[in-house]
């Protein structure tokens, strides 16, 4: 069932519009302001009504994706495994960073339990997606099963899904797990052919004793595993985590559905990156929110083609970038919307426009 949902979501991916695209810039230049003036908020505008055919923003949602991850047990984290679901907790009381500007930018915050170790039992507002409770350590064999990391993807992909049916018309992408850092900055080493130290960094704020251990750590699980960088699965399989898988499938998910999907930093972007690498043409569905101060998202998004919104020096993750990136979009459809060409208003054209 999760590979037929796979292999189904990986042929229904299109080419974003491109005439689309060009109807919409060619309205821009028509506007009362310099060509080009408003930079970048012209791109948001374009990509958006050529993904969607929509000149607005019905619902915004961000899923946080939640797991833990075997690898903590080394000692790679300022903070202990617990964190993972008192976070979890948090979420769901909208007391943490995402809620706070989700809340600013308008956006309903999903939490998925991807795979924490813990028992939440039934709790209002928790999509319960558990594969198991948290990956394997990867320093010592592979962190889940292939098939496990085809379940987190359609767990993704469903989540897509549903949201395209409900009118949802811009997803962002967000995650907690402690240690989730780790798997990043193996995935980016893998897919970058890098060294481990150029793509690795500290995380929730290790010192340099453990950032030397944790690259450490990330260089043998490596070796052993050996995972191979012209078979996305295998490296999610490898040395990837269950949030993560989760990211990947909702990055796909969107993509086939004609969804634009904002991604947060270094997490959410390894997850993006998997998604990329199973089909190419995914990239012009993902805007991506900022560059976290960690090193290795630099080389994420240089090998997904995409140029951060901002860069606020911000590495906190759970989807806090996605929602300020989100208002930004908004702002560039409602210029679309809402400036008037130089006819409507009646003002005189520059020479040269």
């Amino acid at each position: 069932m999760s590979s037929s949902t796979l292999a189904q979501t990986l042929a229904s991916i299109r080419p974003v519009n491109l005439q689309r695209m060009a109807a919409v810039q060619a309205r821009l230049d028509r506007q009362t302001k310099p060509r080009g003036s408003l930079g970048r908020l012209e791109e948001f505008a374009r990509r958006y009504v050529a993904i969607t055919g929509r000149e607005d923003i019905r619902r915004k949602e961000i899923y946080t994706f939640a797991g833990d991850h075997g690898v903590a047990e080394e000692g790679v984290s300022a903070f202990p495994r617990e964190v993972t679901p008192q976070m979890v907790y948090n979420f769901l009381a909208g007391g943490a960073g995402v809620n706070a500007l989700a809340r600013h930018a308008g956006a309903e915050v999903r939490v998925v339990d991807m795979g924490v170790d813990h028992d939440f039992g039934v709790l209002p507002g928790l999509i319960d997606r558990k594969i198991a409770r948290g990956t394997a350590n990867f320093r010592r064999g592979p962190a889940m099963s292939r098939a496990q990391a085809i379940e987190a993807l359609a767990a993704g992909i469903a989540l897509a899904d549903a949201a395209a049916d409900a009118g949802v018309d811009l997803l962002g992408t967000g995650d907690m797990g402690i240690a989730n850092t780790t798997p990043s900055a193996a995935i980016a080493a893998v897919f970058s052919g890098l060294p481990v130290a150029q793509v690795t960094h500290r995380g929730t704020g290790i010192d340099d004793a453990a950032l030397a251990h944790k690259i450490t750590v990330i260089e043998e699980g490596l070796r052993l595993n050996q995972p191979n960088p012209q078979d996305p699965l295998d490296v999610l399989a490898k040395v990837g985590g269950f949030e993560i898988g989760g990211i990947a499938g909702l990055v796909l998910g969107c993509a086939a559905r004609s969804v634009p999907v904002v991604i947060d930093g270094f997490i959410s972007s390894a997850g993006a990156l998997i998604a990329c690498e199973l089909h190419p043409q995914v990239r012009d569905y993902i805007f991506a929110a900022h560059r976290s101060v960690e090193v290795g998202h630099a080389v994420l998004l240089e090998r997904m083609g995409q140029q951060p919104i901002l860069d606020l020096h911000m590495r906190l993750g759970e989807g806090t970038g996605a929602a300020l990136a989100m208002s930004l979009i908004e702002a560039a459809l409602r210029g679309l919307r809402e400036i008037r060409t130089f006819d409507e208003a009646g003002v005189a054209e520059g020479r040269n426009q």
